[in-house]
Order: structure tokens, then C-alpha cells, then sequence
């Protein structure tokens, strides 16, 4: 993902803690909050109670890759924060695209005629 489409600051991440608004799925927590740029920018929260580096990268990967392909169907000038729970460990890559595909629904991201 480039650079432009991520959030990295830390002081971005309180900024999703106390204005976003957030939705809970068994597997993964969003946080989302509008900004005052054209497109989205997305931040990754895997922490160690996932398991060891490699299943938290891992973790990171998968969820970079959803984003990388739902977001031409997104709404744009939103700062997401997407945040891995523990179950998410031993789902499959179908699970975990139907389970932020329908967080992103929830949230309102998804353009009316985009499908999922």
C-alpha cells in the first residue's frame, strides 16, 4: 500500500481513538473518521496478543491486501483504523473479507453501486 494511503503517526492513531466512530465484528474492530483529503488512509492495529511477529504480519498482510481491493468501491476522505481480534487468527481469507466487507457496509464506506 503506498505510503499516501497509510496512517503511521501515532498522534493520527489517538486522533481515530477520540473523534472516530467504530464497529465490532467478532473478528476485527473499525474505527473511522472523517479527513480532509481526497482519498482514504488506512491504519493496521495487530497486537501481541494475536501470537508471535509472524502471525501478526501475516495478519497485517491479509487485511492490507482486502483494503488494497476494496477500496475502489469505498467512499473517499475517510481516515480508517482496522483492528485485528484475537479469532481472526485461525480464519480462512474468505471469512475475514466478508467480515471487514461487511464492517465497511456498516460504517457506510460502501459506494451504493459498488458490489461486494
Amino acid at each position: 500500500m503506498q505510503r499516501q494511503f497509510r496512517l503511521r503517526r501515532s498522534a493520527e492513531f489517538e486522533r481515530m481513538r477520540a473523534e472516530g466512530r467504530s464497529w465490532r465484528h467478532p473478528l476485527l474492530t473499525l474505527s473511522v473518521a472523517p479527513n480532509q483529503l481526497d482519498h482514504n488512509r488506512y491504519g493496521f492495529i495487530a497486537s501481541r496478543r494475536l501470537g508471535g511477529a509472524v502471525v501478526r504480519n501475516r495478519t497485517r498482510r491479509v487485511l492490507r491486501d482486502i483494503v488494497r481491493k476494496l477500496n475502489p468501491t469505498l467512499r473517499s476522505g475517510f481516515d480508517v483504523v482496522i483492528i485485528a481480534r484475537d479469532e481472526i487468527v485461525s480464519q480462512p481469507y474468505s471469512k475475514v473479507l466478508e467480515a471487514l466487507g461487511g464492517l465497511l457496509r456498516r460504517a457506510g464506506l460502501w459506494q451504493e453501486d459498488g458490489q461486494p
